[in-house]
C-alpha cells in the first residue's frame, strides 16, 4: 500500500526518482544532461528544498527557477511538448510512489507552476514603440 508524502524522505525519493527518469528520457533528457550539464550534487539537495517549501511551506528554498529556466530556453527552447513531458513524468512518478492529499497537492502544484513557466517563457513580448 502507498502511502502520503510526509517528510523531507519522502521529497528526497520522489526528486531522485523523477530525475533519474528524466536523465533517460530522450525528449527531455539531452537538455539536462548535454545542454545544461546539470551538476546533479549541487541540483538534487535546490530540488528537495524547492518541493518541501512548496508542499509544506518551508521558507528553505532559496533561488529563482523563472530565471533559470529562461536561461535554459536561451539555449534550448522550451515549448509546450518539453514542459508535457517534464509534467508526465512527474505526474507518473509521484503516483507510482504515493497517494494521499499531499500527493495531489504536488501534482497540482507542478501543473501551476509548469504551466506559468511556460506561459511566462512562450507568451509573445511586446513591442515598446518609441516616440
Amino acid at each position: 500500500m502507498k502511502v502520503d508524502i510526509n517528510n523531507r524522505s519522502d521529497i528526497i525519493l520522489l526528486v531522485d526518482s523523477f530525475y533519474t527518469k528524466i536523465q533517460q528520457n530522450l525528449t527531455i533528457g539531452p537538455i539536462f544532461t548535454d545542454v545544461v550539464k546539470v551538476d546533479w550534487k549541487h541540483h538534487l539537495p535546490k530540488m528537495y528544498d524547492f518541493w518541501e517549501s512548496i508542499l509544506f511551506g518551508k521558507a528553505i528554498y532559496k533561488g529563482n527557477p523563472m530565471l533559470s529556466h529562461f536561461a535554459i530556453n536561451e539555449k534550448a527552447p522550451l515549448h509546450e511538448k518539453e514542459f508535457d513531458t517534464w509534467k508526465k513524468i512527474f505526474f507518473e512518478t509521484v503516483d507510482e510512489l504515493f497517494e494521499g492529499e499531499n500527493a495531489s497537492t504536488i501534482k497540482q502544484k507542478a501543473q501551476s507552476i509548469a504551466d506559468l513557466m511556460h506561459f511566462k517563457i512562450n507568451s509573445p513580448q511586446p513591442k515598446i514603440k518609441i516616440i
